[in-house]
């Protein structure tokens, strides 16, 4: 289901609670809500005033991918970078990893089972800022 975008920073900084496998259907609304969205890439519980960690983002073929509670481990070659948010009018300068280690939660046969991997790039950006939307931090 569409769901409307947030713009209250109250819900917006409020960090999330850890999602469970239950969240499902609100994983489904973030991809048609992001689908529904021109040039949108991806978007966070949050943004949708649901207070869980669970984000989406789409790949270079514009395939979404969900993620249930992801968290940067690590991260290598930091850089100022400009981002937009669909959830804050201004564009803002901020410090971005090329390279990451996440860890995050994948539903898999009705359950969530943790993985690891490395993103890079644009993908890499995309979760760290979704990441942050996850912890309550505004851009």
């Amino acid at each position: 289901m569409i769901k409307e975008l947030v713009h209250d920073e109250a819900v917006l900084s409020t960090p999330c609670e850890p999602a469970t496998a239950e969240d499902a259907d609100l994983a489904q609304d973030l991809v048609d809500t992001l689908a529904s969205i021109d040039d949108a890439v991806c978007l966070a519980a949050n943004q949708v005033g649901v207070t869980k960690a669970v984000i989406v983002y789409q790949d270079d073929n514009g395939t979404p991918h969900v993620m249930y509670n992801p968290k940067v481990l690590a991260g290598f070659a930091a850089a100022k970078v400009e981002e937009s948010c669909l959830t804050h009018e201004e564009p803002v300068r901020v410090t971005r990893f090329a390279k990451i280690k996440v860890s995050f939660d994948e539903l898999v046969d009705g359950q969530l089972k943790t993985r690891r991997r490395d993103y890079t790039g644009w993908t890499a950006q995309m979760i760290q800022h979704m990441a942050d939307h996850c912890k309550g931090k505004l851009v």
